[in-house]
């Protein structure tokens, strides 16, 4: 059986996507987005999960800066509903509780149910880590928020179940595998690209090499700059578009673009996750 790469421990909410979207393969937990991405260049692993976007903490955009340099290509994307859960050694008194552990997202998307305990949030790496330290060193006056994986997977009780903030909780991931791997063919259905591009130092590089989209009909769903060095002069920019290269009306957007820049990389084709059809995206 292959195996596919995710951040994190066993239970974390990236050990659930790999499980939800490819349980033929082994989801094998890394201990920083660098593993997971060596892991994949490698041949460790098949391909890896990322985290890319959560509806309500943002963007993670470390990952996003790693994704045009590492070797690596998108072929899909996933969005996973996260539901939090706290967690306690099992018989600890939620009377006695002073301190909740987890990653900084978790613990900023469960604000009202830590106000409403009066709980001392305290950040920790990763969720499932965070339960992993308390099964490893028990504490009745800590309590834990994680997904429902871990409290399985590390023996302990669940005393508030669904306690985010937000039930519209989602989180996009994005499947790597190696470069030069082939990108899904265009059957037709909805597809999305993803390239980065320098546009060239000429007045109005950027709005000549967006026009094409504008003309062509083609959707830009996400446009974002990077500073690349230390004098603010160098922008990169990564975009996602609603369709796929061979595509017509994308083709000759495309090329237009090559016209004004400087560089320009493919970084990912891949099917539209049938949760944008959802009547929540994108409120």
């Amino acid at each position: 059986m292959s195996k596919i790469a995710f951040q994190g421990e066993l239970g974390a909410f990236s050990d659930l996507c790999c499980a939800t979207y490819t349980p033929e393969r082994t989801a094998t937990p890394y201990p920083t987005f660098e593993t997971v991405f060596h892991a994949v260049t490698s041949g460790d692993c098949a391909g890896g999960m990322v985290p890319v976007e959560n509806s309500l903490a943002g963007r993670v955009d470390y990952v996003y800066r790693l994704l045009p340099d590492r070797g690596v290509a998108v072929i899909a994307e996933h969005f996973l509903p996260v539901r939090m859960q706290l967690m306690v050694t099992p018989g600890t008194d939620p009377a006695g509780l002073k301190t909740v552990r987890s990653h900084p997202m978790a613990l900023s998307q469960c604000r009202r149910m830590i106000a409403r305990r009066g709980l001392l949030p305290k950040a920790a790496l990763d969720t499932a880590g965070a339960a992993r330290e308390l099964r490893d060193d028990p504490d009745p006056s800590v309590a834990v928020i994680a997904p429902k994986g871990a409290a399985a997977h590390y023996g302990l009780e669940i005393i508030e179940a669904d306690c985010q903030d937000e039930d519209r909780n989602v989180t996009r991931f994005l499947e790597i595998v190696p470069e030069g791997a082939p990108f899904p063919d265009n059957t037709g259905a909805p597809m999305l690209t993803s390239f980065i591009f320098r546009v060239r130092n000429i007045p109005a590089a950027l709005y000549k090499a967006l026009g094409g989209f504008a003309t062509n009909g083609v959707n830009m769903t996400k446009l974002e700059s990077y500073q690349e060095d230390h004098t603010f002069r160098a922008t990169r920019f990564q975009a996602e578009i609603e369709g796929h290269p061979d595509d017509a009306a994308v083709a000759r957007a495309l090329e237009e673009l090559g016209y004004f820049s400087a560089d320009f990389k493919l970084i990912g084709v891949f099917a539209a996750d049938p949760y944008r059809t959802n009547p929540s995206f994108g409120r």
